[in-house]
């Protein structure tokens, strides 16, 4: 079995900072041979595990690990499935992913996955027909898809880990069906266990361990992907904080931070995960760029949306190529190359801030290109209620992660306040102008080409 309690180890000595502490490990490293040096270094996972990826000290039966991308969730389930099978000889252990392919390729075979955590002699057998790990003291771990939740009923366990349990299917419930599922089978030992790792979003499964962990019944661990910044590459890591760091993506996939929704907000997190997908199969009918410029020339970011029509009737949203603090002649390069990489059959931007000064902006950038003013008659929020309701609709799609566009319109509220990142939710506002004129306005004009 796992154990609940943790006594002072050699991992502690191992750990601790400091010059001193710096050349006693020096010194170690010295005395060992060249065999027990890559031993310590490869197996000794309590030596140099952080706090938050070893088993809670308290008695627990249910112990999430919630924390950024990076962070070594990954290597903290599998090191906990390979305590458990080599001190368990009686352990029956369910691993459970998103998908199938997932099991395998990520909680089995992956950088680091059960095999790389427990290589060579001390390595169990897999049979990828059988969907099976076995060890040579009897411990066996099965693989299983949340995609597939009846193949949870039947089968007994003693210990289960479930990876990314945010990303498993919501469709016609399937995730919740499948932890409910797996936890009637945990009948086998004296205190089953089920370990959950996930960098967090909002699911109904994630609310419901939230809400048991504020009963007791759930231990949850917490971390940053900075927390694992002596591991990942330092240009990965400067990229991600410079890209996403204060948005709600990065709070969600960095900080691993629940981010809940703003009451009363246009759009939930919830709704745009729903929307989301790779790219469009249909073909498209119109592409436009729309535009929100900036009030000054360094003041707030232009926004600069690509979206289209399908031929299905339906839109989704392309690009966000929103620039940041940019002079006019700068961000309409920007929407011109926009225009050109996507194809674009229309430019709309909105005139409140000089239409006049804006088209020649524009056409100083392309003379070709075919530019429509619109004007903002209502407030913002007013104009975005109709794009809203698309989305409920189902009727609007993404084709990928847009962060800071996404935080922006979920910043948006239905009684006309911003509750969003920045100062104005320009990115949002030409999401809305693409999409009314897509989905709401005109018909197509010509089609502008790169070369």
């Amino acid at each position: 079995m796992g154990r609940t309690k943790r006594e002072p180890s050699r991992g502690a000595w191992l750990r601790r900072p400091g010059p001193q502490a710096d050349a006693e490990r020096e010194e170690l490293a010295r005395q060992l041979a060249p065999h027990e040096l890559a031993a310590l270094g490869s197996y000794y996972w309590e030596g140099w595990a952080r706090d938050a990826q070893l088993p809670p000290r308290e008695a627990w039966r249910t112990w999430l690990i919630c924390a950024g991308r990076g962070f070594g969730k990954t290597r903290a389930g599998a090191e906990w499935v390979r305590d458990v099978a080599r001190n368990d000889g009686n352990a029956r252990i369910a691993l459970v992913g998103a998908s199938l392919n997932e099991v395998r390729n990520v909680m089995v075979e992956g950088d680091s996955g059960v095999l790389a955590a427990a290589p060579g002699a001390l390595a169990p057998v897999f049979e990828p027909s059988l969907r099976k790990l076995t060890w040579e003291n009897g411990a066996i771990a099965w693989l299983y898809s949340a995609g597939e939740p009846e193949s949870l009923r039947g089968p007994q366990h003693s210990h289960a880990w479930c990876d990314e349990i945010a990303k498993w299917d919501n469709a016609n419930e399937r995730a919740m069906a499948a932890w409910n599922n797996l936890q009637l089978t945990m009948r086998l030992g004296d205190v089953p266990r089920v370990l959950a790792t996930t960098t967090p979003r909002l699911a109904p499964l994630m609310h419901r361990l939230m809400l048991e962990a504020k009963r007791g019944k759930v231990v949850v661990a917490r971390g940053r992907t900075t927390d694992n910044s002596d591991v990942l590459p330092a240009d990965y890591l400067a990229s991600m904080i410079e890209q996403f760091a204060g948005s709600g993506f990065g709070r969600q996939e960095l900080d691993g931070e629940l981010v809940e929704d703003v009451e009363g907000a246009l759009w939930t997190r919830a709704l745009l995960e729903r929307c989301r997908e790779v790219m469009p199969r249909c073909q498209r009918l119109r592409t436009v760029v729309a535009v929100d410029p900036p009030a000054g020339e360094r003041g707030d970011a232009c926004g600069i949306v690509v979206a289209a029509l399908l031929e299905d009737g339906n839109a989704v949203v392309l690009a966000d190529a929103s620039i940041e603090k940019a002079s006019p002649e700068r961000w309409a390069r920007a929407v011109a190359g926009a225009a050109r990489d996507w194809g674009a059959d229309r430019v709309v931007a909105e005139a409140n801030q000089g239409g006049a000064m804006v088209k020649a902006v524009l056409h100083a950038a392309d003379h070709a290109l075919p530019v429509t003013l619109v004007h903002a008659s209502k407030g913002k929020a007013a104009r975005a209620e109709p794009v809203a309701a698309l989305y409920e609709s189902g009727r609007v799609r993404h084709a990928g992660m847009f962060a800071i566009l996404e935080d922006q319109m979920c910043g948006l509220m239905a009684a006309g306040r911003y509750e969003g990142p920045g100062r104005s939710p320009d990115r949002a506002d030409a999401l809305v102008w693409a999409l009314s004129e897509l989905m709401l306005g005109r018909k197509a004009g010509p089609r502008v080409r790169g070369l």
